[in-house]
């Protein structure tokens, strides 16, 4: 019912504009998605929140339909957010007004016990690495690329059990907050990390708090991130298909021992990476019109 109220509000107030699926609420952490249907005299510009604006994609299996992401910060606060479609209606510019509600995320809590090096360096040349490794990601995360490299489902990166989910409160020995800003995954030193859909490397390197990095680019704002890893088999600016080798898993960087970190970035927010594959697998990446 939720939807189909949104759906009649969105035709009556544009008398053009269709939205085909739109859920108007996300917890804190997750994307929303809006799905939108291609319409003769109608282009799609962008999705706009406050300053905020967010591609509209064409949808790589079914050219009748386009789509946004919108990526909702962990530390977002409970709110009701305006989300402003925007369009060229034969050529004339409109805006469709939607509302997302932001809900409070149930997120675990744990402890973690890491070398203290790893909590609070105080050499200044550490602090001066991780403040340059910290700028040149965020570059590369709020680097949108106007191209999609993907045409069908991600799949994991590896085929292991989970051992701490993407959100979880943590406290690092005692005193350091933060949360869990990935999926771990149990793998033992030398375990094959493989992509989880076609891209482009964008990064390949050894970092302080993530330990052995690769980072791809699948486009349009979407960056899966694989973490700790012992071994590289990739090299930056290769094009890379899915179930393709990355290299080896590990136990660099900031860690309790040797396992898989999962991450995704979408426009530059770190969101919950097996919510949006789910989103993505099961209304893009295949033709369900």
């Amino acid at each position: 019912m939720k939807f189909l109220l949104i759906f009649l509000f969105v035709i009556i107030n544009s008398f053009a504009l269709q939205i085909t699926s739109f859920d108007n609420e996300v917890v804190n952490g997750k994307t929303a998605l809006i799905k939108l249907e291609k319409q003769d005299g109608i282009e799609y510009k962008d999705i706009a929140l406050g300053k905020k604006k967010f591609p509209i994609i064409h949808s790589p299996v079914n050219k009748k339909c386009c789509f946004a992401l919108v990526p909702v910060s962990y530390y977002e606060k409970v709110s009701s957010k305006e989300l402003y479609i925007n369009y060229f209606d034969n050529k004339k510019e409109k805006s469709t007004l939607l509302f997302l509600n932001v809900q409070k995320g149930i997120y675990a809590h744990e402890e973690i016990h890491v070398d203290p090096s790893k909590v609070n360096p105080k050499s200044k040349e550490v602090k001066q690495r991780i403040e340059k490794e910290y700028n040149q990601a965020m570059n590369i995360y709020n680097t949108v690329t106007p191209k999609l490299y993907i045409s069908k489902p991600f799949e994991l990166p590896l085929d292991s059990n989970i051992t701490s989910d993407f959100g979880k409160a943590r406290v690092y020995n005692g005193s350091l907050n933060g949360y869990h800003s990935g999926t771990d995954f149990r793998a033992k030193t030398g375990t094959a990390i493989k992509a989880s859909n076609d891209g482009k490397v964008v990064l390949v390197s050894d970092r302080f708090y993530s330990g052995g990095t690769v980072v791809v680019d699948h486009g349009y704002g979407i960056y899966t991130c694989y973490f700790h890893m012992s071994k590289f088999d990739v090299k930056k600016g290769q094009m890379v298909q899915k179930g393709e080798l990355l290299g080896l898993s590990g136990q660099s960087g900031r860690v309790t021992g040797p396992h898989l970190h999962f991450a995704v970035r979408v426009d530059g927010v770190q969101v919950d990476p097996l919510q949006l594959i789910t989103l993505l697998n099961n209304n893009i990446l295949k033709d369900n019109k």
